[in-house]
């Protein structure tokens, strides 16, 4: 009896044995993906990378490969790591609530074994909540460094049309000024082109009277003249009356001297 309990008691530690080296490949793996997560999520917290240069990161071709399968194994991984963490909290709660006080006696390594057993299902259900959590926090970073090299592209292209716009209103409002200016001048000019105007109409008006003026006073000459003309012409008429009578009075006096002679000769 004695060899047979002893040799059940070996092929069970060997099934436990074996049990434990596969949990603990198991845990190694979901530990060493914890690590990873910590260092991807420090790498992506470097301050002296911006997003942008992370953007560009990911948009390489390598990542194109990658990206239809990226959402399937995001999932994946996350319904493993649910369950890992199910499974770590049934370990907890299993020997949590064990009570080895009773066969301290039959087996004095029971409550030692216990805690080891207590503090790994503890240490699992550490490393694969934190993985979990992790490998979610990860997720969003990269989304948020994407959204944010996205943001500060669109606030990039914005300033440069605002500044454009900025520039495009200076011109505008300097080609405002310039014909605010040119209407300025065109109304000085156009004042002073009416104040000309004004000044030539009133040169003209007033060598207007001054011609009214020296029409009248050429009118009055010309009638003083035409007066003085026909007093000239009734006195050439008067002259010419009188030396035709005078002509007349000669003639009758030659007459009468030659008349006169004739008879002094007979």
């Amino acid at each position: 009896m004695s060899t047979a309990f002893i040799l059940e008691q070996n092929h069970t530690q060997a099934i436990k044995q074996t049990c434990a080296s596969k949990m603990t490949l198991q845990w190694t793996a979901v530990a060493l993906f914890l690590y990873a997560e910590i260092g991807v999520i420090l790498i992506l917290s470097l301050p002296f990378i911006s997003a942008q240069r992370w953007q560009k990161i990911f948009k390489l071709s390598i990542w194109n490969r990658v990206a239809p399968f990226w959402n399937k194994g995001f999932l994946t991984m996350i319904i493993i790591l649910i369950v890992l963490f199910l499974d770590a909290v049934r370990e907890v709660r299993k020997y949590s609530r064990a009570d080895p006080q009773k066969d301290d006696k039959l087996h004095p390594n029971m409550f030692d074994h216990l805690h080891m057993k207590l503090f790994r299902a503890q240490r699992n259900l550490y490393i694969s909540g934190f993985s979990l959590f992790l490998w979610l926090v990860m997720r969003r970073v990269i989304t948020l460094i994407n959204q944010l090299a996205a943001s500060k592209g669109t606030g990039a292209a914005l300033q440069t049309q605002a500044e454009s716009a900025n520039q495009a209103a200076n011109k505008y409002m300097e080609d405002n000024e310039h014909l605010k200016q040119a209407l300025e001048l065109q109304k000085v000019e156009r004042k002073n082109a009416e104040g000309e105007v004004v000044a030539q109409k009133e040169g003209l008006q007033k060598e207007v009277q001054r011609l009214k003026q020296e029409l009248e006073s050429g009118e009055h000459a010309l009638k003083k003249s035409r007066t003085e003309v026909e007093a000239m012409r009734r006195q050439a008429q008067g002259l010419t009356q009188e030396y035709d009578r005078l002509l007349k009075e000669h003639q009758q006096l030659q007459n009468l001297l030659q008349g006169s002679g004739d008879k002094k000769d007979q």
